[in-house]
């Protein structure tokens, strides 16, 4: 704390302070707290109606602590993650304090403590006495009074807002305006402090105050209490406090800025500017200090000479244990713990206004438990680290996990590739920003999410009432996409969407479409959609742009797509929907709270609701289930541990890749691309022995895979929507006799997929479609209809020769080649005598004519 050179008149305000504090003995006698002391006179008089009329009541707050947040760790019990404090501080019981330090700090500072009734008059009267003649400056505190002084020094330092612009100002003030002991505001203040000793003394034990003041003291910079010291100065525990290590830590107590020991330089200088009380010199003042600790000790029976003598001759050297606060500490999970951070800051759980909810993060002494669990996290952080640098050729290389529960929205593991830091780096393996989260819980501005977006077309699909069977022309095409809500119609051409692979596209179904990822299937959904009701999905399920807008505000085509920048949490959400049976629950990290008195503070709950509804969400799992499946795009990213999975990738213009995948116990989503918003290639770059655009699925499987074991796999999925898969039937056109080309036009229209065959012998001009398979009628829709054009040549069979055949055999054989009978009166038995035309070729269908002989009566 501060210290000032007291100047003459500081000299004479403090006597002037004494001189009031043994006018005041009298009334301390009729608190019958103290001995008898007698004053007389007007002085004592005034003194006594001043100190009637001083408050009477002090209720010492629990003293600031730290708060710290914890995961769950492998064996189920708490595991802590980072701490957050103004005050480096741990409150102990009484009998976690060595007993060598009880008796250090009152054989220096309040050696009859336990005689007292809160004022030492004797102590105080020899102090004026001493003061009077020069001999001494002390000013006689009880520990009663010191543990009053603290707490108003701490009551004052709570209004304070931590990090604000005067924040070291203003604490130093609250300590100078607590221990000011000159002129009448010095009086007064000791008066009070007085007075509220008395009181404490009636409320507490001896016990309970020593054991408050120890809890509660500086011993420099934000070191407070005992248990904080022994471990930042000598890496032990209050518990196991040595004899000179007590008389050191007592000694500090009584200027904690001054003897101080981890300022290597010197707390001080003397008159020559000298640095002093540093390493140098054997950290001389601090030695003294406690010299006149142990001399005391000593004389009051509490060490024997030979243990003096020891602990006298001893150095004092720190073994310093800084400690570390601040989601920095988390290492690994740092991100997670920035992401929980946020969301404290942010609720009012804590507080009305962030001031408030600062405070209490920083002061308050909360234990946080959050719904991180080890089990996930730990294969999760390793599988980041072994498959993504956290940089890469300068590429801005990110990549981002998280696994979230479906049935609650708790966020189990929280995973990025970059070291974190709590400033901006120009670094690249260095970041403060929580890629997995929004701007809002991490800074991150989200990235494009790609074809896992495709979800939310989907859904509406369903929703429409259209079928997962249902096939649809996805060949590249010219397409006009709704906007309804912007008032807007827009062409789109898909070939300039472009599949993966070039692949011109087919015609399909959803299923497909959705199995093998096909872009201009997706479009050709769209077009017979709206793209506003396929962003309100999506914003219906949880998921918003990352800088807080809704999904809605803008609409085009290419959100189909995914080309929003958009929180892989959020994604993670959406898809946990599917899972969770259409049930959406918001993302959620804090499990419990409690506070520095053992009792829980309410949490928000699990918020859940029902955006879409059990058939849709079951139907469209029924086609995410393909994604998953050997030969769907998301193989690769399958644990194959007998668990049901849903999934989809993702990728964007090269630049970004993701992998989401979801049991019905958990859902992961994976990012990996460049996060400087740039949009060059990072597509055919090895790393780790790995493609860049390949280390989602090794990432996502096996932090699926970590969740699968830790959860117990998943259930299977709900049947599908037998509407909602049914096959749909439409009217297949006759095209027989049109052009190839106007036959082709009229059945890609109605939605059939085209397949010209060889061209067959007609009647019809060459070049018009003589024949089609399957005919016209009922069919399929998006059937596959083969043409056969006309060659132009009419065809001709080959008439049998029958003649010396009987009717019968001749009619059988000539209706087998192809042709019809004219009997002519013939009957079976009868002998064919005669045909026309004769054996040779003939038009297909044309009619042989028979003549008979007549057979026998």
């Amino acid at each position: 704390m501060p210290q000032k050179n007291r100047t003459a008149s500081g000299v004479l305000g403090g006597l002037l302070g004494l001189v009031g504090l043994s006018v005041v003995a009298g009334i301390l006698v009729t608190a019958t707290v103290t001995p008898a002391l007698a004053v007389a006179g007007a002085a004592g008089s005034s003194a006594l109606d001043l100190f009637e009329k001083l408050p009477s009541y002090l209720k010492p707050d629990e003293p600031m602590e730290p708060s710290t947040i914890y995961a769950t760790g492998i064996n189920g019990k708490p595991v802590k993650l980072a701490t957050f404090f103004d005050q480096n501080r741990e409150q102990v019981d009484f009998d976690q304090i060595s007993p060598v330090m009880y008796d250090a700090i009152l054989s220096s500072e309040d050696k009859s403590y336990y005689e007292h009734g809160g004022v030492n008059i004797g102590a105080t009267v020899k102090a004026l006495v001493d003061n009077l003649r020069g001999t001494s400056s002390r000013g006689a505190s009880t520990i009663s009074q010191q543990y009053v002084k603290n707490v108003l020094v701490q009551q004052c330092e709570q209004k304070v807002l931590p990090g604000s612009k005067n924040y070291e100002d203003e604490t130093a003030q609250c300590w100078l305006d607590a221990t000011n002991a000159t002129g009448t505001d010095g009086i007064e203040r000791k008066l009070q402090e007085m007075r509220y000793a008395i009181q404490i003394e009636k409320d507490y034990s001896k016990n309970e105050i020593l054991l408050g003041y120890l809890n509660i003291a500086s011993f420099g910079g934000t070191v407070y209490g005992i248990e904080a010291a022994a471990n930042y100065y000598f890496s032990t525990s209050a518990a196991k406090l040595t004899v000179a290590q007590a008389a050191t830590l007592a000694g500090i107590v009584q200027n904690p800025n001054t003897f101080r020991i981890d300022l290597k330089d010197g707390t001080t200088t003397n008159d020559a500017g000298e640095a002093v009380n540093g390493e140098a010199d054997g950290w001389s003042l601090t030695k003294d200090r406690r010299h006149y600790v142990l001399t005391r000790m000593l004389a009051d029976g509490k060490i024997t000479q030979a243990q003096f003598d020891e602990a006298d001759a001893s150095d004092i050297v720190p073994d310093i244990n800084a400690p570390t606060q601040g989601c920095g500490a988390a290492g690994s999970n740092a991100y997670f713990c920035q992401y929980v951070k946020s969301l404290l800051l942010e609720d009012d759980t804590l507080g009305a206004n962030l001031a408030e909810r600062t405070r209490a993060l920083q002061r308050d002494g909360l234990q946080i438990y959050t719904s991180l669990d080890m089990r996930i996290q730990k294969p999760a952080v390793a599988a980041m680290k072994n498959y993504v640098p956290a940089s890469f050729q300068n590429l801005s290389l990110g990549g981002a996990g998280v696994t979230i529960e479906p049935s609650t929205g708790r966020v189990l593991s929280m995973t990025q590739n970059t070291k974190f830091r709590e400033t901006a780096s120009k670094d690249p393996a260095y970041s403060s920003l929580v890629y997995a989260s929004d701007k809002d819980h991490g800074g991150s501005g989200g990235f494009p999410v790609g074809s896992t977006y495709k979800l939310f077309t989907l859904i509406d699909w369903l929703e429409k009432g259209h079928s997962v069977n249902e096939n649809l022309n996805g060949r590249y095409q010219t397409l006009t996409m709704n906007a309804s809500c912007d008032n807007a119609t827009i062409p789109v051409n898909t070939s300039e969407v472009r599949n993966f692979g070039n692949n011109p596209g087919y015609y399909g179904s959803p299923m497909r479409f959705t199995r093998e990822s096909l872009n201009s299937g997706y479009f050709a959904m769209a077009a017979k959609l709206d793209l506003c009701d396929i962003n309100g999905v999506a914003d219906r399920m949880g998921v918003s742009l990352a800088t807080g807008q809704k999904t809605t505000e803008k609409n085009l085509p290419f959100d189909v797509l995914g080309s929003k920048n958009i929180a892989p949490i959020d994604m993670a959400g959406a898809y946990a929907t599917v899972a969770n049976k259409g049930v959406y629950c918001e993302p959620r990290a804090v499990d419990k709270i409690v506070d520095q008195n053992g009792e829980e503070i309410p949490v928000p709950e699990a918020d859940c609701s029902q955006v879409i509804s059990p058939e849709v969400a079951a139907t469209a799992a029924y086609a995410l289930q393909g994604v998953m499946a050997s030969g769907g795009t998301g193989s690769n990213a399958n644990p194959w541990d007998g668990t049901p999975l849903i999934g989809k990738t993702g990728s964007h213009n090269v630049a970004t890749t993701m992998m989401i995948e979801a049991s019905t116990k958990a859902a992961t989503a994976v990012f990996i691309g460049r996060t400087d918003g740039k949009e060059d290639n990072i597509w055919g770059y090895w790393t780790n022995g790995n493609l860049i655009e390949n280390m989602r699925y090794a990432v996502a499987r096996e932090m699926q895979a970590a969740a699968n074991r830790a959860l117990g796999g998943g259930d299977p999925f709900p049947q599908p929507d037998k509407n909602l898969t049914r096959q749909i039937y439409v009217n297949l056109p006759s095209v027989v006799g049109m052009s190839v080309d106007e036959a082709t036009s009229t059945l890609r229209n109605a939605g059939f997929s085209v397949t010209v065959g060889k061209a067959v012998d007609s009647d019809l001009a060459k070049g018009l479609v003589a024949e089609q398979s399957p005919g016209a009628g009922r069919v399929t829709s998006g059937t596959s209809v083969t043409l056969s054009p006309s060659n132009g040549k009419a065809p001709t069979a080959t008439v049998p020769n029958v003649v010396g055949s009987k009717f019968g055999q001749a009619k059988a054989a000539i209706e087998k080649a192809g042709f019809s009978v004219d009997s002519n009166g013939c009957d079976n038995g009868d002998d064919v005598v005669a045909q026309n035309p004769g054996g040779g070729e003939a038009k297909p269908d044309s009619t042989v004519m028979l003549l008979c002989a007549g057979g026998d009566d």
